[in-house]
């Protein structure tokens, strides 16, 4: 008898990919409001300084180390709300999603550190002696800004990639959550992260239990994310931690779905269509200062590296960790899919746009010279990026139309598509 083909980026199950064509379809309509309000901070910043005054206007008592500007609200506030349902995707992925099995975890996990390292290093070496602090700024994937880009290109994905593309920016985001932690923290109040301790302890015993009281549950979550912010740990941690204490599995049916899937329904439209483009609108935000201001800041070390290190440090490091690991695992593409396509969607992966935007305003701090060149080498190599990946993705279009007609074939009518049953 002969063996089983080891393949990779194959359909996976009908299940898995019905739920991850629902979260793709939300995260594209925060995608489009996410590039609507980049555009409206780029236009607010350039025509006075009605948007700096906004940005910058201090709000909270100071008593509770909460005297924060608004920009800094949006980014330590908002921003926990994203990370909040990232904790939770990523914590339901490998509990009960496809990626529970190992085989299948391991090529996307191998292809998000590879598209971690290689931007990283190309900006180091971009800066050596200069600016390395924002090493990480063109490391992250923004999946909801590739998943517009893929809207507007009007490219009809195959399943596979989709999957491949979600799962490498969940691991993504798990991977810059804690670069932030560990790099980006500084003057850390141990006493502080000792008493965010207590009511994080409290949120996952009452989560542990299924309960979704949000009179209960708010109060204890604004608590630890209060609490982490005071410490010095930048408070999207907060929202991870919290994310990854729900449980995914109900206590009377394990095979079922549980507490996560239900917070990640309520948050996650919150997360797409409020937290996400309000950050986007009040960091995105960069005065040019013309055609002089432009050239100064593409020929800044820092821009060139962030350019580089999304563009083609993305798409060297995804294609060529996805490579390896296939090579290592002796495992083949499967049959439907191509290598052009894994070049197209490691281009995609250099889309880096909400958590570059955060990293750089932690490693340069916001409003500085060094944080405005970061913001437009985040958007120029995003765009870039975007243009490479439209090309490639759209002139494999027609192949993608023959393999989506594959998948919704259902000869039997049982509900579930014939491709997904062989």
């Amino acid at each position: 008898m002969p063996s089983q083909r080891n393949t990779f980026l194959s359909r996976g199950s009908w299940p898995e990919a019905s739920r991850i064509a629902d979260i793709l379809r939300r995260e594209t309509i925060g995608g489009a409001l996410l590039i609507v309000a980049a555009v409206a901070a780029l236009a607010a910043a350039n025509v006075g300084d009605t948007y700096a005054d906004v940005r910058d206007t201090v709000v909270g008592p100071s008593a509770l180390h909460l005297d924060l500007t608004v920009g800094a609200w949006a980014a330590d506030g908002l921003l926990a709300i994203f990370f909040f349902v990232a904790g939770l995707e990523l914590k339901r992925e490998f509990v009960a999603g496809d990626l529970r099995d190992p085989r299948r975890a391991a090529i996307p996990i191998v292809a998000a550190v590879g598209g971690m390292a290689v931007p990283a290093l190309i900006f180091t070496l971009v800066n050596l002696g200069g600016a390395v602090r924002g090493w990480a700024i063109p490391t992250a994937t923004d999946i909801a800004f590739a998943l517009a880009v893929l809207a507007v290109i009007s490219t009809h994905l195959p399943t596979a990639l989709r999957t491949f593309l979600l799962t490498l920016a969940i691991v993504d985001d798990l991977l810059a959550i804690t670069i932030i932690a560990v790099f980006y923290t500084s003057d850390l109040e141990v006493l502080w992260l000792l008493a965010a301790a207590v009511p994080l302890a409290a949120f996952t015993v009452l989560v542990q239990r299924r309960v979704r009281t949000g009179w209960l549950l708010l109060p204890l979550a604004l608590m630890v994310w209060g609490l982490v912010h005071a410490s010095g740990v930048h408070a999207t941690v907060a929202g991870v931690l919290m994310g990854f204490a729900v449980p995914v599995l109900r206590r009377d049916d394990r095979d079922g779905p549980g507490l996560a899937e239900h917070l990640e329904h309520v948050f996650r439209p919150l997360s797409a269509a409020v937290a996400v483009p309000v950050f986007a609108f009040f960091s995105a935000g960069v005065a040019i200062g013309g055609r002089d201001g432009l050239t100064s800041a593409m020929s800044d070390p820092i821009t060139i590296g962030i350019v580089l290190g999304l563009f083609a440090g993305k798409t060297v490091g995804v294609l060529g960790a996805t490579w390896l690991a296939a090579r290592f695992t002796r495992a083949d593409l499967d049959d439907s899919l191509a290598w052009i396509d894994v070049i197209g969607l490691a281009m995609l992966a250099g889309v880096g746009f909400t958590v570059s935007l955060l990293i750089g305003e932690l490693a340069y701090g916001p409003g500085s010279q060094a944080d405005e060149h970061a913001k437009i080498g985040v958007l120029v190599g995003s765009l870039v990026s975007a243009a490479a990946a439209a090309v490639v993705l759209r002139s494999r279009n027609r192949h993608y139309r023959l393999v989506e007609l594959e998948e919704r074939r259902d000869n039997d009518g049982d509900g579930i598509p014939d491709a997904f049953q062989e």
